[in-house]
């Protein structure tokens, strides 16, 4: 039912790895790459959406690489999906409450149910800590 994308799968065990190596040592997306057998390129991209929302910062060099900008019980695993796919809902009614956006929205028997639903898991995603899962 519910499924993450790769992109968020690979996020997740790049900013995972990086929890347990400890927040001073940098990682390389050439490292996780090799380590756990995801797309270098892939990979990359991921880790630079993540840059750019603050979850991670970059260190130049040799001894160069990522690095977490917030302990792990401080990031929780929404902050890290939505740096990577952005919001995402169980129906696209989860993302508007504009009766024009749907052609059934007036008799659309799912709408309600499973947006009480689509609020759980945000609220176990927004409450659920990186190192929960570390």
């Amino acid at each position: 039912m519910f499924k993450l994308s790769k992109k968020v799968e690979y996020g997740l065990i790049a900013v995972k790895h990086m929890a347990m190596v400890g927040l001073d040592s940098p990682c390389s997306a050439k490292e996780i790459s090799d380590k756990y057998k995801i797309p270098y390129d892939l990979l990359s991209k991921i880790l630079q959406k993540l840059k750019k929302e603050n979850i991670l910062t970059s260190m130049q060099g040799t001894r160069g690489g990522y690095l977490l900008s917030q302990k792990p019980d401080k990031l929780s695993l929404a902050t890290i999906f939505n740096a990577i796919e952005g919001s995402s809902y169980i129906l696209d009614c989860g993302q508007h409450d504009d009766p024009e956006s749907c052609s059934i929205y007036e008799t659309c028997i799912l709408s309600s149910p499973l947006k009480k639903i689509q609020k759980q898991i945000n609220s176990y995603f927004n409450s659920t800590k990186l190192s929960e899962i570390v």
